[in-house]
């Protein structure tokens, strides 16, 4: 699986931005998929998770209310619609997927359960 981050970019606290993740290789619907983020000096940390059928979704509470996760499935694109940006915002988004592996499979916050990673996109907000 090959993924490709794009929609970054500078944008004024209070504004927002439209990622999207192009998601491409065999079996891309056997993986949910995922967004983090990493700030400068810091750990790269969970936003949101999406599968690639039904209506489930996981936000962390930071940005909980403010970013809105999607697919086309179609097309193969996720998409994380952020409004409402911060300062704390700022980061490296990563768009990231994980392979289904049972019956059982929920969606993870956590960064080493998931297997493929895109390149990343810069997300700079300025006071």
């Amino acid at each position: 699986v090959q993924l490709q981050a794009s929609g970054g970019g500078l944008v004024q606290a209070g504004g927002s931005l439209r990622l999207s993740c192009a998601v491409s290789g065999r079996f891309v619907q056997s993986h949910g998929m995922g967004w983090f983020r990493q700030a400068p000096g810091k750990e790269r940390e969970f936003v949101s998770a999406i599968a690639w059928s039904g209506t489930s979704t996981l936000y962390a509470d930071s940005v909980k209310g403010r970013c809105t996760i999607s697919r086309n499935s179609a097309q193969k694109m996720v998409y994380l619609q952020m409004n409402s940006l911060t300062p704390e915002d700022t980061a490296v988004y990563y768009c990231a997927a994980r392979r289904i592996t049972s019956v059982y499979w929920t969606h993870s916050a956590l960064p080493h359960e998931y297997d493929y990673w895109g390149q990343g996109t810069l997300v700079t907000v300025s006071s």
